[in-house]
């Protein structure tokens, strides 16, 4: 095990490459569809085409440069590099995706499309290899833990800056056009998101190493990789867990504004409540894991949130300083869990080196992020079919039973079903901390006599050697 202390500021510089991605992720997620209908007047239904074309592109990119990381070799090490090769043009691309050419429709259909795979592209170049960081920079339980809690303290901050600034800049920079104030607005974010990328780039190493640096082709590695059911296992995990957030986090504004009956700055404080409480959450997550097994904290946080989720949709109706406390509590859960799920992909992607002999971290987590992206598509699936079939009317003032029940129930129970499942998947995982410890003394001492059948049906191949 790694002994090396990882300080604070690498700690933070890890933070601020996540919240570097976010600058542009979180904005295309928030704003992007309401630019592309509001603002440069595409048709909501090219915009849905141009999202859901590029996820299929996503299915097979993402893993393919999961690999290619894998396989980079420079000074820097395998994943850094591209934290300085590709923030550049990802900013660039950014500023033109927020870029309005008076044109014709088709041509603007056309440049919306390329703009955004572009961004996209350069995006996955940048995030996987970041994302992949979390695997090598420090093998120890408790710092893989401590390094995601400042990753998404810094992606939560980043998520209340958005949700409070972005509108009121691109107001004062636009004085009444916000096709202007979009433009300046997005290059302001995406150059201070460059020097985010710069700062994580220079301040974190990479200190874990492949026990053997031989590569097989991309075939016999991704078959590794998928012969490692505990990564699966991990699949089925972030598909819960983020389905389970993108659809509780789609139906508040709709919760705050039709069953709350809040105006415009209650629902700002109710939504702002939530992504405090998630960083509160995640900030303390490991005073948890030092008391409890990681997985544990993790299965026990995901059956409270499943309990307080089912507690609100009984007080609906009811006091709203009830709601809003319970829905505080539900996001204080959901920060637990996240820094631990990204902690437990680490786990997983040691595993799967015990077993074979080879690793794979770029590939590994490249499959997390597609299964993350396949859930905020499908959860916005059952948002749209939900809202539609409960007879949601987007300019009605106030809205019937049925599309209040609807809400409530993507608020709720709807989650509150999925995290019973998260929960199922994490008790299935079974490389436990005792397990983690034992993987890397094998891999850090190249040990031949390991017995891994003392792990019972876990073991289904022995570490390569």
């Amino acid at each position: 095990m790694t002994r090396e202390p990882i300080t604070r500021r690498e700690k933070l510089g890890f933070g601020m490459g996540d919240a570097a991605n976010n600058m542009s992720f979180a904005a295309v997620v928030m704003y992007l569809s309401y630019f592309y209908t509001n603002i440069y007047g595409i048709s909501p239904a090219a915009v849905g085409t141009i999202f859901i074309s590029m996820r299929a592109i996503d299915a097979i990119t993402d893993p393919f440069m999961g690999m290619i990381a894998d396989r980079t070799r420079s000074r820097w090490g395998r994943f850094r590099p591209y934290l300085l090769w590709f923030p550049l043009p990802l900013t660039a691309s950014c500023i033109l995706m927020f870029t309005t050419p008076d044109w014709g429709n088709t041509a603007k259909v056309i440049y919306a499309a390329g703009t955004y795979s572009v961004m996209s592209l350069l995006y996955t170049a940048v995030n996987i290899p970041y994302c992949s960081l979390g695997s090598v920079i420090t093998d120890d339980n408790q710092e893989r833990v401590s390094c995601q809690s400042y990753r998404f303290v810094m992606v939560g901050l980043v998520y209340i800056f958005l949700t409070t600034c972005v509108l009121p800049l691109t107001q004062f920079f636009g004085g009444g056009n916000d096709a202007t104030g979009f433009q300046i607005t997005m290059t302001i974010i995406s150059v201070a998101a460059l020097g985010m990328f710069m700062f994580c780039f220079s301040n974190v190493r990479e200190r874990i190493v492949p026990t053997h640096e031989k590569r097989r082709s991309f075939r016999a590695s991704l078959a590794s990789v998928v012969r490692n059911r505990q990564w699966l296992i991990i699949l089925a995990i972030t598909f819960f867990e983020a389905l389970q957030f993108f659809v509780r986090q789609g139906a508040a504004i709709y919760y705050a504004q039709y069953v709350m009956g809040f105006g415009t700055t209650l629902i700002s404080v109710f939504m702002t409540g939530g992504v405090v409480a998630s960083i509160l959450g995640t900030a303390t997550s490991g005073f948890y894991t030092r008391r409890l097994q990681k997985k544990w904290v993790f299965c026990f946080s995901s059956l409270l949130l499943a309990g307080f989720s089912v507690v609100l949709y009984l007080a609906t109706g009811t006091s709203p300083v009830l709601m809003g406390g319970l829905f505080f509590i539900i996001n204080y859960l959901h920060g637990i869990g996240a820094p631990i799920s990204w902690a437990m992909m680490s786990d997983a992607d040691d595993y799967g080196e015990w077993q074979s002999g080879e690793k794979n971290t770029g590939t590994t987590i490249a499959g997390n992020l597609f299964f993350l992206k396949l859930a905020l598509a499908i959860s916005g699936g059952i948002t749209g079919y939900l809202l539609s079939l409960g007879g949601y009317h987007a300019d009605a003032a106030q809205q019937g039973d049925s599309a209040i029940f609807a809400i409530v129930l993507l608020l709720t129970l709807i989650p509150a079903a999925v995290n019973v499942l998260l929960a199922a998947a994490i008790w299935a995982f079974k490389v436990d901390d005792r397990l983690v410890a034992r993987i890397r003394t094998d891999l850090n001492t190249a040990s031949s006599d390991t017995d891994p059948s003392d792990y019972g049906d876990l073991a289904y191949d022995s570490p390569g050697r």
